[in-house]
């Protein structure tokens, strides 16, 4: 289990890192990063059940997944900044499909006393037919069904008592600064804007800054 998790990791990160290269011909580290997420993400359901051949599939599809699913969040103008739903609902989904598809149906369930060879778990690609990947998907879509609609009613709750959003000030200066007194991130540079500055008026070149009447102290 420790080779498949280890295996599944790193080919998702290179299946990341060598696709996000020959997008944009650069070496992207947070892509790769998220890609060796993914991958093992994918490979926590099937783990015990699929060949080392399988691992490596299982993460290397989940680099590419993890790549897609970011790209259609952005085109959808959704904001995840550190791509949390790519690597964790995506890639969780496919490697609980997965499993349907590359059980090798060589293992038994595991008991206190040893495996039950008895009952095996056998994917689409290893002569299992569709029972299983079948049973996959609606398990996969139960469980995101009802995240969705528990999340739904939350955090609308949330919304109706005024407290989903922070106040604008915060908003502009970053919570880094307005909750913590401090850059979380202080070698980024962000060119025209200093904690403690806000828009006064608006322009026709946009809004002009000038610092706060209470800057905050770094």
């Amino acid at each position: 289990m420790s080779f498949n998790t280890t295996l599944a990791a790193c080919s998702a990160g290179l299946a990341a890192l060598f696709y996000a290269y020959a997008r944009v011909q650069k070496w992207d580290l947070g892509i790769t990063v998220n890609g060796f997420l993914a991958g093992l993400v994918a490979i926590t359901c099937p783990c015990y059940w699929v060949s080392p051949t399988g691992a490596f599939f299982i993460g290397a599809v989940a680099g590419v997944a993890v790549i897609w699913a970011t790209d259609a969040l952005e085109y959808l103008r959704i904001d995840d900044p550190i791509g949390a739903v790519p690597v964790h609902m995506v890639c969780g989904i496919w490697g609980t499909l997965s499993l349907g598809l590359f059980a090798t149906g060589a293992y038994g369930v595991p008991t206190p006393t040893g495996a039950d060879v008895s009952t095996v778990v056998k994917g689409l690609f290893y002569g299992g037919g569709t029972t299983q990947l079948m049973a996959q998907a609606i398990g996969s879509s139960a469980i995101t069904l009802a995240t969705l609609a528990v999340s739904f009613v939350l955090m609308y709750a949330v919304k109706a008592t005024g407290t989903l959003r922070v106040s604008r000030e915060g908003e502009l200066e970053g919570l880094d600064v307005h909750e913590h007194g401090m850059l979380a991130y202080p070698e980024y540079v962000i060119h025209g804007y200093e904690p403690g500055m806000h828009p006064t008026e608006t322009t026709a070149a946009g809004p002009v800054m000038a610092p706060s009447r209470k800057p905050v102290e770094v």
